[in-house]
């Protein structure tokens, strides 16, 4: 399955994914290169604003929330301190309400649930994808964060 942004300009987008596990690095790396991206990779917060700093150009950034260090917010942070129209995604075993709004708060486009599934990653890696192509004015959605899989209890109405 190719994306749509890959298929209408026949360039692959470049996606950053941070995290400090390797076998979850070669999963994520995986299924993004299923979806026919380029994939960067940093195994901490530190290594991705250096990876930044020396000019890689991510679309998107898949951020893992808990590393040792420089946690998943913390990078988020700095992160948007260097490119403040980032694309980030956030991505943790747990399901925590408070890191979810802090995220958003932060700048963070989703929230990804670990186990991740590749629906769910690429589900959110378009939503990025189609807000950069988007006009500003039809991007207004700061401050709402797509959370993946729903949370439970979600009501749709």
């Amino acid at each position: 399955m190719v994306p749509l942004s890959a298929r209408a300009n026949g360039t692959k987008a470049t996606i950053l994914v941070v995290d400090d596990s390797p076998a979850m690095l070669r999963y994520l790396r995986l299924l993004l290169e299923i979806d026919s991206y380029q994939v960067e990779t940093a195994s901490n917060g530190a290594d991705a604003l250096l990876c930044i700093r020396q000019g890689c150009s991510p679309a998107v950034v898949l951020l893992d929330v808990q590393m040792p260090g420089m946690d998943g917010l913390k990078t988020l942070r700095r992160l948007m301190k260097l490119q403040p129209d980032l694309n980030v995604i956030m991505c943790s075993g747990v399901d925590d309400p408070a890191k979810i709004r802090r995220a958003t708060l932060l700048g963070a486009k989703a929230y990804l649930t670990k186990p991740v599934q590749h629906l769910y990653l690429s589900a959110a890696v378009e939503r990025c994808l189609d807000s950069i192509r988007m006009e500003p004015a039809e991007t207004s959605s700061h401050g709402r964060v797509i959370t993946l899989p729903p949370r439970a209890g979600y009501d749709s109405n």
